[in-house]
């Protein structure tokens, strides 16, 4: 057995770095970083990771119990799968990040900053990912599965994001999210800095970010609120058949701009404690700045992650209109 979050919440190596269960191999490749091979054939290969935010902790127990059902025999695994604990220095502090947001420094953006342990943290998930995926000896599909909880609370509580990409988006990644009962998915119209904007980009990686409910401390989570993409998660590593949606039809957004942060005097026209989903009609103020005012041109639109505590020149919310 091994524990991936004990040991990386104890910054301690497991005695063995490598073994094999009765279903599959697996070896331990660094703090946080967990793979897992199947004895049988495979036809998917999965990235499955948490806690780039390191106080986002619903989805890391989720990815805990996972392993632990996995080594206790309780879970089949037939795919390839690496798990990730993204921010393990983070997740020890149970802060967002320590000195800057690292789903903010892939693509090689942690270039740009200061090197500490959070951009070498990127730079080593970064080939560590690659070689994870460069690795497999069969044609397998490939996908990333990056887990998540927002600051706020949201008039959709859980939802999905696809990194913007040309090519069209895989069937089956947008069947397991429509079979995790999700409230919503959102398709990103630019190219980012993100964790799946790196593994779609650069790796050809089947991605999305999904967000779980609201961040809360170790012990506080009612991961029961998270039973759906457990369920799926769980399907699509035993490769057997998704579960059937319980919800109404997903709905499903589109950015059309960003607001950032250019001054100081950055302020959001939005309560505090305003929910994710937000809206916003036509001709009103929703941020104010010197550099100049940001207005909803459209009829009606949705603000997503607004954050004015950003530091200035970064992205502080996303606008959305629906797709119909």
């Amino acid at each position: 057995m091994v524990d991936l979050l004990a040991l990386t919440l104890a910054q301690q190596t497991p005695e063995q770095t490598q073994g094999e269960t009765t279903g599959f191999t697996w070896q331990w490749l660094g703090e946080g970083l967990l793979q897992c091979t199947p004895k049988t054939a495979y036809r998917k290969t999965i990235v499955l990771s948490a806690g780039i935010h390191g106080n986002e902790t619903a989805p890391i127990e989720l990815l805990a119990h996972l392993i632990q059902d996995l080594f206790a025999g309780q879970l089949g695994l037939a795919v390839r799968v690496l798990f990730v604990l993204g921010n393990p220095a983070a997740i020890r502090q149970g802060v967002r990040y320590l000195e800057n947001d690292m789903n903010r420094m892939f693509c090689g953006a942690y270039q740009n900053l200061t090197q500490d342990q959070e951009t070498e943290r990127a730079a080593q998930l970064e080939q560590v990912i690659a070689d994870f995926f460069e690795q497999d000896h069969v044609d397998a599909q490939r996908y990333h599965y990056d887990l998540h909880t927002a600051i706020r609370a949201s008039l959709l509580p859980v939802f999905a994001l696809f990194p913007y990409q040309t090519r069209p988006y895989d069937d089956f990644l947008i069947q397991s999210l429509n079979a995790a009962n999700l409230d919503a998915l959102v398709y990103h119209n630019a190219a980012g800095k993100t964790f799946t904007h790196f593994t779609t980009e650069r790796l050809q990686v089947a991605s999305s970010t999904l967000e779980l409910g609201k961040a809360k401390p170790f012990g506080e989570n009612d991961l029961a609120e998270f039973a759906s993409t457990d369920q799926m998660l769980r399907a699509v590593l035993s490769d057997q058949a998704l579960p059937c949606r319980q919800k109404s039809d997903i709905r499903q957004f589109k950015v059309v701009d960003s607001i950032l942060k250019q001054s100081d005097d950055f302020q959001l026209n939005l309560s505090a404690d305003a929910p994710n989903f937000s809206t916003f009609e036509q001709g009103e103020e929703i941020a104010t700045q010197q550099a100049g005012n940001y207005v909803a041109h459209d009829q009606q639109v949705w603000i997503l992650f607004p954050n004015p505590n950003v530091k200035t020149g970064l992205r502080a919310g996303l606008i959305l209109k629906e797709m119909k």
